[in-house]
């Protein structure tokens, strides 16, 4: 018997306390639930740069030459010798000197045209604003010139070494802006639909016990891990002082809205066979009887009723699988005691025809050898079937063997 042919239960006090039977009530709340959930610290993609020269040429020296190392915006990152860039110098200084000799109007105003149009190709070449005017001031050619960090961070990865020849769109460094960082969380399916953003959150960090930080749901992925049936969730957390490094584990509560009241139980009360989920709840009579239910939610170790119950019910909270099994045993021993009553008719027949000799055709034939077994003179010949019986009183038999058998 199966959970699907579960009966009420009648139990005793003393059988109750003996299998630790417990009991709770049905009640309405209102709830605030809690998703909690792992997540791994990362980067603010949105405050990731990346460092790659427009020019071809050679690594002359690297300012930066380890990856972790803290970087201003501006800072020098390495020195660059590129020939194209010293034909871009050499008509900028070219050009500011026509400037400064011109005699005409006109000719100052076609120098100025070189002048800007030099100026624009180095920068779009990513060259510093502060490296262009030093070439013009100093009024000759540098041999190599300073790329610099585009933004304050921490150098994430590094692709250069000295002596280098670097390419147009090659990646020599990325650096991360970890003044605000990622933490992203892995819900699973089932807490997806209670996540919205904007949500606050409270984040614990291993580095950091008993420190929480304040942190706000900032993206909700689109898909869902057919691995581990999770969805991704993205956190923003301020980080000034940077202690927040990626790679971080982090323990995650996202506090969703309140709900309206809502019936529960806990969730040791149910029990579920994939088909049905059944609570046992107590009758008026004292007997437990099983109760199919719908439910909701599962909030902590509480679960959502739907349907099924109604507030104040009493239901047993704690061995509600041993009270099934009492259930079952109970279905089980109906059934037995179906299938003797079935057959009871057909056995006691049975057991007196074995004893009742007048009912069988034959039992006459069966008394009169019985009988003959003992009868002598019943016995026409000793020989045919009965040969053994005529053997075995020829044995006992001292009157003289009429035969002649013993005079040979």
């Amino acid at each position: 018997a199966g959970m699907d042919e579960a009966q009420p239960v009648s139990l005793t006090e003393a059988d109750a306390r003996r299998i630790g039977v417990s009991f709770t009530s049905v009640t309405s709340k209102v709830l605030t639930p809690e998703v909690q959930a792992l997540g791994v610290t990362t980067w603010d993609e949105t405050r990731l740069h990346v460092v790659n020269p427009k020019v071809a040429g050679w690594v002359e020296a690297l300012h930066v030459d380890f990856t972790g190392a803290p970087i201003r915006e501006g800072a020098p990152l390495l020195d660059v010798y590129s020939p194209d860039l010293i034909t871009a110098q050499e008509e900028l200084v070219l050009a500011a000197r026509l400037v400064r000799e011109a005699a005409t109007d006109r000719g100052r105003e076609n120098a100025e045209a070189l002048f800007d149009a030099a100026r624009r190709r180095l920068a779009y070449w990513g060259v510093a604003e502060s490296e262009i005017a030093h070439a013009v001031d100093m009024g000759h050619v540098m041999r190599t010139v300073t790329l610099r960090a585009p933004a304050s961070g921490v150098v994430v990865e590094k692709q250069v070494v000295e002596g280098d020849r670097i390419a147009p769109g090659d990646v020599l460094y990325r650096i991360a802006d970890l003044s605000t960082v990622w933490v992203e969380v892995d819900v699973f399916e089932r807490d997806l639909g209670s996540v919205r953003v904007g949500q606050a959150a409270r984040v614990e960090f291993d580095a950091y016990p008993g420190e929480p930080v304040e942190a706000r749901v900032g993206y909700i992925y689109p898909t869902v891990s057919l691995d581990s049936r999770t969805g991704r969730v993205r956190l923003e957390i301020r980080n000034p002082e940077g202690r927040l490094r990626p790679g971080m584990y982090a323990r995650v509560r996202i506090g969703t809205s309140p709900t309206v009241p809502v019936l529960t139980v806990p969730q040791s009360a149910v029990l579920e066979t994939g088909e049905r989920s059944l609570v046992f709840m107590e009758a008026p009579d004292g007997r437990l009887v099983p109760r199919d239910v719908n439910l909701g939610r599962r909030i902590a170790r509480e679960v959502v009723v739907l349907s099924g119950l109604r507030e104040g019910d009493r239901v047993v909270s704690a061995a509600a699988f041993l009270v099934d099994a009492e259930s079952n045993l109970g279905a089980l021993g109906m059934e037995m005691d179906s299938m003797e009553m079935g057959g009871t008719g057909g056995m006691d027949e049975m057991d007196h025809s074995g004893h009742d000799m007048d009912a069988m055709p034959d039992s006459g034939g069966m008394g009169e050898m019985d009988h003959s077994g003992h009868d002598m003179d019943a016995m026409p010949d000793s020989g045919g079937t009965d040969a053994m019986d005529g053997m075995d009183h020829s044995g006992h038999d001292m009157q003289p063997d009429t035969t002649g058998a013993r005079g040979n």
